[in-house]
């Protein structure tokens, strides 16, 4: 079977993108396009696409990010899951935030390393208690029998720990992508689009355009 797209199409119109709009920071750069990103109500504009590779084959799915400074951007997973088995062999990953309704990309690509304990446990302890709940309840990427084990595991969590604290597990945490490589891209007509990609070279950060 073949489903023919050919015809979906429209044109991107909602603006351009000069070198002299761009700061020479990425990180501050992605701050304003972020900022704009939650003002103009993108829908979940902390979700980023997260490709990572092993010599086995490949992964990709959408996590969130839950802060970013000018070391990284940071996202919090179950270190026995998929993904971090991949990030183990190998530290290296891209991030891809689809901005679709200002008809813009960010594409982020770097080495991987864990965050600090304190950092993790600092966040967690910043979840809703279910979710701190949740946390210990899933095996992540391991086989379920049916839904309602997981339920059964996840109401045990919640009689384990009762109405005290819930400790951060030792099995999760915190992962921080420090760039080598951003780009933006904003969509224009006719596929002409605008592409800047920033590259960490000896210290510093080069700022190129790059052809569509």
């Amino acid at each position: 079977m073949m489903v023919d797209l050919t015809s979906l199409r429209r044109e991107f119109t909602k603006g351009g993108l000069n070198r002299s709009d761009l700061d020479d920071s990425p990180f501050r750069q992605f701050d304003v396009w972020f900022s704009q990103a939650k003002e103009a109500g993108v829908i979940e504009p902390s979700a980023m696409s997260l490709a990572t590779s092993i010599e086995s084959g490949l992964g990709i799915r959408t996590v969130l990010l839950k802060f970013f400074d000018d070391k990284g951007f940071v996202f919090f997973t179950n270190y026995n899951s998929t993904k971090s088995k991949h990030i183990d062999s190998n530290p290296n990953a891209a991030l891809l935030f689809p901005w679709l309704a200002l008809e813009r990309q960010v594409k982020i690509s770097g080495r991987v390393e864990k965050v600090s304990t304190l950092e993790s446990i600092k966040y967690f302890a910043s979840r809703p208690k279910d979710s701190q709940l949740g946390a210990w309840a899933s095996q992540q990427s391991s086989r379920l029998s049916s839904r309602q084990a997981l339920l059964t595991q996840f109401d045990s969590m919640k009689v384990k720990f009762g109405n005290g604290d819930i400790p951060l597990p030792d099995f999760w945490g915190g992962y921080r992508v420090i760039p080598s490589s951003v780009e933006f891209w904003q969509g224009r007509e006719n596929r002409l689009h605008d592409r800047f990609i920033y590259k960490f070279i000896e210290g510093s950060w080069s700022i190129d355009r790059l052809s569509p």
